[in-house]
């Protein structure tokens, strides 16, 4: 796979060459351990062995943020309904997260990782409609990625103005509306890639030095904390910037809590047209 042009542009985006995935790469073999001193009649230490047999830069805590969303997250928390239907009521997550009925209109948008020119976009079209229309509709943005991630993001967007912002960052949210991880061709082909090169909004790399930096990290997120060299330190994965087969969809749903209009986004570059889900509410 790591041979496909998709894949080569995909890795050049986050600073890495394809031949760091080449694994038979006599540079990605380790130097033979050095036995000249071990006595023989000791017994060999498997882990030890295995350990060896891995480049450094497996690590997954040392690898860049920017890289982090690249890996397969944890799943959420909660099964993955079904993608909801027109017609039908709108789902309640699990932790109440989202309030939705009470006899106003709601468009909520839930987005791709933070610093994805392809969610900014979305995200502005959004903070629009919620400029244009802030008595009659409340405009709901859902992040996966971090607290900090996600303001230093809209920071640089301008600010949230009328948009609710909700961090949903197990993504119990995304699961409840039927939003689970998409393909690998949802992301890499051949469209999107070229469509993502001729974006200039990406700032993934602007949010991923803000949050590194000292005593950044860990504010409003305890769970995160960083040491001097800024690498964040968890088990696994991270999330602080999102994922980049989480797949996004927007949806509207009327003062009844009905669902009116709405779809989940057929590939990373498909920006739904959220003025079309207003007129679906009669504004």
């Amino acid at each position: 796979m790591f041979s496909s042009l998709a894949t080569k542009l995909a890795l050049k985006k986050v600073g890495l060459s394809p031949d760091t995935f080449n694994f038979s790469s006599p540079a990605n073999d380790p130097p033979p351990k050095d036995r000249k001193n071990k006595d023989p009649n000791s017994p060999v230490d498997d882990d030890d062995e295995n350990a060896s047999a891995w480049p450094a830069w497996m690590t997954v805590k040392n690898l860049p943020l920017t890289v982090q969303p690249w890996l397969s997250p944890p799943p959420p928390p909660i099964p993955l309904a079904e993608l909801p239907k027109i017609g039908e009521q709108a789902p309640m997550d699990r932790d109440r997260k989202v309030a939705i009925g009470g006899g106003r209109c709601v468009l909520i948008v839930f987005l791709r990782c933070v610093g994805c020119a392809f969610a900014q976009k979305t995200f502005l079209a959004l903070r629009t409609l919620a400029n244009r229309y802030p008595n009659d509709l409340t405009c709901i943005a859902i992040s996966h990625s971090s607290a900090p991630a996600t303001q230093k993001w809209m920071d640089l967007m301008g600010g949230a103005w009328n948009v609710q912002v909700v961090i949903d960052e197990d993504r119990s949210v995304y699961a409840a509306w039927g939003l689970g991880l998409g393909s690998v061709w949802s992301v890499l082909n051949p469209n999107t890639q070229i469509q993502a090169w001729k974006e200039k909004g990406w700032l993934g790399n602007q949010v991923a030095v803000a949050i590194q930096r000292k005593g950044t990290a860990g504010r409003g997120l305890a769970s995160y904390q960083t040491g001097g060299t800024g690498v964040i330190d968890a088990e696994g994965p991270v999330t602080v910037m999102g994922n980049k087969w989480q797949n996004s969809g927007a949806w509207a749903v009327n003062g009844s809590g009905v669902i009116v209009w709405g779809r989940k986004a057929a590939t990373a570059d498909d920006l739904i047209d959220l003025d079309e889900g207003c007129k679906a509410l009669g504004l």
